[in-house]
């Protein structure tokens, strides 16, 4: 690397610029020179006021890029010498605050930074290669302002099938654009609809003219098929299908990569759109990654993927495309493909935009800026995808393994015939749990997982009166010893409901897309045993349990996993799927926290009604108007006409999607209206028994379950039993009385009790993961007692004859005790009222409360409350504390 500059650029820089890509003709600069007459030419030494520029593009006779040559050993990184000759050349063609020269490179002849200067708000970046000189001209005549221009002009919701949330997703990729982003990721919740909102995105960049050729690139065929179809099918303002409006074409399909009703005829690109790019062309071109590295590396790509891709090498310049999509660009499970996917990005100059429901950190890497996020809860929230449960099992064998003890009885496989030899084993084996379907297979482990799972069929049949669709993962599908084919055998034998009921979708069965498309559109299968092959981009809305019986171990897969249950499903009224955890929930315990999917487990719903007493009485408000809020989702997507019609009674034209929209704000803006019917009997006896719309009635076959399993409770972010986790609580308690001084005042000294002993309990509690809030949850389903209080439920630990109370009943007893030794007026009365109603919320009280809390300051304040007690005021105040702890 001891090179000089001039070697590097002789050997390397002129290299680039003269290539058959880009034909740039090298020329020295001599006085008298006629810029006029230059057109592709890099002139040499080209002069200006501070020094004499490496290289300056010359295009039809304009002066359009200033290259600064460093040696290799030097970084390319520092454009500060191509901006000082850019701001002191003499011939210009326009002017950009100081800058004189639209177009600056900076390079030590491998590695090239790049900036265009029009745009205050650009930055530079790296190319893998130099604009060729039609692709500088066609730049300098691009004026993204007017693009920007038309994006304001423009509203995105005149796209009229768009959601809220998928209009805001495009607003803020143009806002990211308009600031001068080029590259963005785009996080959206598995089923929310990115396609489309990305389709809608792509006809936006078309119209404004801010681009005109765009790369929409998947990793596999399938979704290629998918992609066409939706861009076919999109309508644009004009009413034309976006394919007669502007050109889309796509790799070569075969007719199973599409449904059955597709009507799109896809074309194929001319590689002349490729080689050549023109101005003139305006199109969609969608593509596998696959394919588009072959295009650029030629067969050495193949190494990095399996399968048969009809591609060849071409030369293609980086300018071919003015925006990319990379559509599940969280895609890179090894360093090979992540490695593929980057140099595919990387090589092209253009806006880069990735979609993805799980933004992993070299996704991050690679697009820089996440521009919006659209989160699973938040999509459960506002009613566009379902709720979930969990529910773990615990096989003993998939925990601690299996020993095999002399005698026993095995069947030896071939695994390269299959042929089986049965034999009794002459000594003990013991095998791990790792081990478990990788070198031995229990039929019995299978055969009651199942019969485990069965239990949940049969429960959903009564409550639903249908059978649920449901995905199980399985660990393999290899040929003779495969995991898979044992599940789909054992399901048959224990649902007993013939062969087409459950059926394998994996890579080795015929026509795999075929039988997506039945288990999506008909009735039958019922239950599909997959292994990776539908973890992702396959959109099968009535899928309600997902199974896992696999190992699963990275995040992006797991979510993806999860993602196949989220979608709404109207044609069902779905309203939640439900997630099986076949390692005794350790799955769910690995990935907490890892993931937007905050799976809770309960072991008992709590009533509807109870919710909303729970809102009337301020107990914990905000949280159970979110979970209300998802209850009335799931009557939503269960409703028929008959249940509209009664709920007509009570609500406009009996629409609960309308009611549940505006329900947070109605219950902010007009609280007492709101809660009046919330409250009315007759309408919570509805929300509850609501008309069914009639379901198909199957027939459920209760087995006897061999199986451990336990819908588990959830503790922030950790899954423990209720009991266990507030026998943890007893034992904190009983052993930090010393330690924590608000603990030992408690119990010992309620004399001292004040709104700094709270606080310090709060904060102590919390930092040892025990927040009043899970508290409260446990305290719940053990012992039957929502919202205690935190001061009884320290008290309950430590001893066991003292009773659970609630905040409200806690005070209401210190307030009894307190009008009992005083003989208060009606105004002091009215004065106690109000800091009843402050101890609710707050379990201790002191002077400046009156003075900061509103519920004081309406009435007066401190100096009012001095004046209506008089000299008892403080006396008071210590008195409230102490009967509150007592």
């Amino acid at each position: 690397m001891a090179e000089s500059e001039k070697i590097t650029r002789k050997n390397r820089i002129d290299k680039k610029l003269t290539s058959s890509l880009l034909n740039w003709t090298i020329t020295p600069y001599k006085k008298g020179l006629d810029i006029s007459c230059l057109d592709a030419h890099a002139v040499e030494e080209y002069p200006t006021t501070t020094g004499p520029a490496d290289y300056a593009l010359f295009v039809k006779g304009k002066l359009l890029g200033i290259i600064e040559a460093k040696k290799i050993s030097t970084g390319a990184n520092v454009l500060e010498q191509s901006k000082r000759y850019s701001k002191s050349v003499t011939n210009t063609i326009g002017e950009w605050r100081e800058y004189k020269v639209p177009f600056l490179y900076s390079t030590n002849g491998e590695i090239i930074f790049f900036l265009d200067v029009r745009k205050k708000e650009n930055s530079s970046y790296q190319l893998s290669d130099f604009h060729s000189p039609q692709a500088l001209f066609d730049k300098f005549k691009r004026k993204t302002q007017v693009a920007e221009a038309w994006f304001q002009a423009n509203p995105v919701n005149q796209i009229t099938r768009l959601r809220p949330y998928q209009i805001k997703a495009i607003e803020a990729t143009e806002q990211a654009l308009t600031n001068g982003k080029i590259k963005m990721l785009m996080a959206m919740a598995t089923g929310t609809g990115k396609t489309f909102t990305v389709i809608s995105s792509i006809y936006r960049l078309l119209k404004s003219g801010y681009a005109k050729r765009i790369l929409f690139l998947v990793d596999r065929r399938v979704l290629a098929a998918q992609t066409v179809s939706a861009i076919s099918a999109f309508e644009t303002l004009s009413g034309l299908k976006l394919d007669k409006e502007y050109e889309v074409y796509s790799q070569k399909f075969r007719r199973e990569d599409f449904d059955g009703d597709t009507t799109f005829n896809p074309q194929i690109l001319p590689e002349e759109y490729l080689t050549t790019p023109q101005e003139k062309h305006a199109f969609i071109y969608v593509s596998t990654i696959q394919r588009m590295s072959i295009n650029l590396l030629g067969n050495t790509a193949l190494e990095n993927f399996d399968g048969d891709f009809d591609a060849d090498k071409l030369d293609i310049p980086i300018n071919a495309f003015d925006v990319i999509i990379a559509d599940e660009c969280h895609r890179g499970y090894s360093a090979k493909e992540s490695s593929t996917w980057k140099y595919v990005l990387d090589y092209f100059d253009a806006v880069k935009i990735g979609l993805t429901a799980t933004p992993a950190t070299h996704t991050l890497a690679m697009f820089k800026h996440k521009v919006y996020s659209y989160s699973t809860e938040q999509a459960v929230l506002d009613g566009f995808l379902v709720d979930y449960d969990a529910v773990k099992i615990k096989s003993n064998i998939h925990i601690n393994g299996t020993f095999l003890k002399e005698g026993d009885l095995v069947g030896e496989v071939d695994t390269g015939t299959g042929a089986e030899t049965l034999d009794q084993l002459e000594g003990e084996r013991q095998f791990s749990a790792n081990e478990i379907e990788e070198k031995i297979t229990s039929p019995d482990s299978i055969n009651k997982i199942i019969k485990a799972l069965k239990q949940y069929t049969d429960i959903h049949e009564k409550e639903y009166k249908r059978f649920p669709k449901i995905l199980i993962f399985a660990v393999n599908d290899l040929p003779h010893i495969s995991h898979a084919n044992e599940i789909v055998k054992t399901c048959k034998e224990v649902f007993e409901q013939g062969d087409d009921f459950v059926t394998k979708i994996t890579g080795t069965v015929d026509r795999p897309l075929q039988k997506i498309r039945q288990f999506r559109n008909r009735k039958e299968p019922k239950i599909v045993v997959t292994v990776d092959m539908l973890s992702t981009g396959v959109d099968i809305p009535a899928i309600e349990m997902v199974v896992f019986m696999r190992m699963v171990k990275s995040r992006i897969l797991w979510v993806q996993m999860l993602g196949r249950g989220t979608r709404l499903c109207e044609e069902i009224n779905k309203e939640k799927f439900t997630i099986f955890d076949c390692f005794n929930g350790d799955l769910i315990e690995y990935f907490k926290g890892a993931t937007d999917f905050n799976v809770t487990l309960t072991k008992a719903t709590i009533p509807i009604a109870e919710i909303i007493e729970r809102i009337y009485d301020n107990r914990d408000r905000e949280y159970n108007i979110t979970v209300l809020i998802k209850r009335l989702r799931r009557i939503e997507k269960n409703m028929g006409s008959e249940a509209r019609e009664a709920f007509a009674k009570y609500i406009p034209d009996g629409d609960i999607k309308a009611y549940t929209d505006q329900l947070k704000a109605n219950l902010a803006d007009n609280f007492t209206d709101t809660m009046q019917l919330l409250k009315n009997r007759g309408f919570q006896e509805l929300l509850v028994n609501y008309p069914r719309p009639k379901k198909v009635f199957f027939r459920g076959y209760d087995i006897t379950d061999e199986v451990e399993d336990e819908v588990m409770f959830r503790v922030d972010g950790d899954f423990q039993k209720p009991e266990d986790y507030l026998e943890s609580f007893e034992k904190f308690v009983k052993d930090n009385p010393e330690q924590i001084e608000a603990i030992e005042i408690l119990l010992s000294k309620p004399n001292s009790w004040n709104t700094a002993a709270l606080d310090e309990l709060r904060d102590k509690l919390r930092k040892n993961d025990f927040s009043e809030k899970d508290l409260q949850r446990g305290h719940e389903l053990v012992h039957r007692k929502p919202l205690a209080a935190i001061i009884s439920m320290i008290k309950y630990a430590s001893d066991k004859h003292l009773p659970i109370l609630t905040a409200p009943e806690r005070v209401e007893a210190a307030i009894a005790k307190i009008t009992e030794n005083h003989d208060f007026n009606d105004e002091q009365l009215n004065w106690i009222a109000f800091i009843k109603e402050h101890l609710i919320e707050n379990l201790a009280i002191n002077e400046d409360d009156f003075s900061i809390m509103p519920i004081f300051e309406r009435h007066g304040g401190l100096g009012k409350a001095k004046t209506i007690f008089g000299d008892d005021f403080k006396t008071l105040i210590d008195e409230l504390n102490e009967a509150l702890a007592a």
